[in-house]
């Protein structure tokens, strides 16, 4: 059994009860073999994620992911891609208003 099995399986009980919440929040019933299946499916889709990032990074000669790759990730669904590339240019703008504003004391 791999780290990544192992990790999945001590998380199963947390997906357990995150869908659990969420299927009494909808008035739905979830039957555990369900919850499964989509702990399953979102583990290998977020396992597939993290080594696409990991390859934009190394493709560029980085050892460290940048949110240059997470935008190139997100860049064929655009709704997504528009709210990342937001929530970036609004770093990007606190930092340079944080920036100026230490250089005028």
């Amino acid at each position: 059994m791999s780290a990544s099995d192992t990790e999945q399986e001590g998380n199963s009980g947390s997906s357990l009860h995150y869908v659990d919440e969420a299927c009494l929040d909808l008035s739905v019933n979830a039957t555990p073999q369900f919850i499964g299946s989509l702990t399953e499916l979102a583990w290998v889709q977020l396992d597939n994620i993290a080594k696409d990032l990991e390859n934009f990074a190394k493709h560029a000669n980085r050892s460290t992911v940048s949110t240059a790759d997470v935008l190139l990730l997100a860049r064929k669904n655009p709704d997504l891609h528009g709210l990342l590339q937001k929530v970036v240019d609004d770093e990007a703008a606190e930092r340079a208003a944080k920036a100026a504003g230490k250089s005028r004391r």
